[in-house]
């Protein structure tokens, strides 16, 4: 929806009829898939591969007069770590675009992160230059499936994101997202969870999740030398790769499968992450426990049949890598709705 509402925005507002966006990298594909729905052209800029964030002078070089928002994560799905929305807020207002902040994976964490005692840099409306934020209560705000939440920094550009058609013979129609009609049980799923859980206890959940990922950060670092750390991660997610050719990490985190441990296979560089939840921290020495058995057991191995070595190999392993991971899953869309 921000992508929609940026793009009409800067139509009606700076003439822009041929609308662009710059993401990093690192972004959600959700920007992508944004882009390929309204008729946006995208330009992705690279991360730095030691801190992954978004490289500022690159996203300067990227923004021209018909770019209409650029994007920051706060944090990003890959590896968990947040671009520099101040940096970025900074290009938004001398080049009057807009600034959407990625906040769905930080949802309930990221803003509980300053009283909770952790560090985090600012991010929200109170940088000048953001002009949008987006939150998923789905993930740490523990409401139902199937529900976001998108902030304007004003009333003035949240109407472009409506959709409003008076002339229709059923009526005057308005409606304020790409869904018609929307369960209203979400809805109340929703607002009965933040009632119940209220800032107190999204507090209690922020400290014991970052903990829980603060001490995995720590172990990997100090007690694993196979495998790094991507960059500083500052909430509840954290992504390894490996130091020596002789690890395979995807080999790694199929063994962790086995173990019982669902994570997710990453690329560019192949790595793996975990996103810890309240479940996970109280079995965080047993994680770090599997995750030395697992390097362990995948020094030297020939890769696998597992999951993560099949397909995130192979989408690295050569050109057409991509293009068949594509069909695959286009295979599994297809499969979903077959009866």
């Amino acid at each position: 929806m921000s992508c929609k509402t940026h793009r009409d925005w800067a139509r009606d507002v700076k003439g822009i009829t041929e609308p662009e966006m710059v993401i990093p990298s690192s972004a959600h594909p959700a920007f992508d898939k944004g882009g390929a729905y309204l008729g946006i052209k995208i330009h992705h800029v690279p991360v730095d591969p030691v801190t992954r964030k978004v490289d500022l002078k690159k996203v300067k070089r990227a923004i021209n007069s018909n770019t209409i928002m650029i994007v920051g994560s706060c944090v990003n799905f890959p590896d968990g770590n947040m671009d520099d929305i101040t940096g970025l807020a900074a290009l938004a207002r001398r080049y009057k675009v807009g600034l959407h902040v990625d906040c769905c994976l930080g949802s309930f964490i990221v803003p509980f992160l300053e009283k909770a005692g952790f560090p985090i840099t600012p991010f929200d409306f109170r940088v000048d230059g953001v002009t949008a934020i987006s939150c998923d209560t789905h993930k740490y705000g523990f409401a139902p499936k199937g529900n976001s939440v998108i902030m304007y920094r004003d009333a003035e550009l949240r109407k472009y994101q409506y959709f409003v058609y008076p002339d229709w013979a059923g009526g005057a129609y308005g409606s304020p997202s790409l869904a018609g009609s929307r369960p209203g049980a979400l809805i109340a799923g929703t607002w009965a969870t933040m009632q119940y859980m209220g800032q107190d206890g999204y507090l209690k959940s922020c400290r014991s999740i970052v903990t829980c990922a603060k001490t995995i950060e720590a172990a990997i670092r100090e007690e694993i030398p196979e495998l790094y750390v991507l960059g500083e991660p500052v909430s509840s997610c954290v992504a390894f790769a490996s130091n020596t050719p002789s690890v395979n990490v995807l080999e790694v985190g199929d063994i962790m499968s086995t173990k019982g441990w669902h994570l997710n296979g990453l690329s560019n560089p192949a790595a793996v992450h975990i996103a810890c939840t309240r479940l996970t921290t109280k079995m965080t020495d047993q994680f770090i426990q599997d995750l030395k058995e697992s390097v362990t057991e995948a020094r030297g191995k020939p890769p696998g049949k597992g999951t993560m070595v099949s397909i995130y190999g192979l989408n690295v392993s050569s050109p057409v890598g991509p293009a068949l991971v594509s069909r695959l899953a286009m295979a599994f869309l297809d499969a979903m709705y077959i009866a």
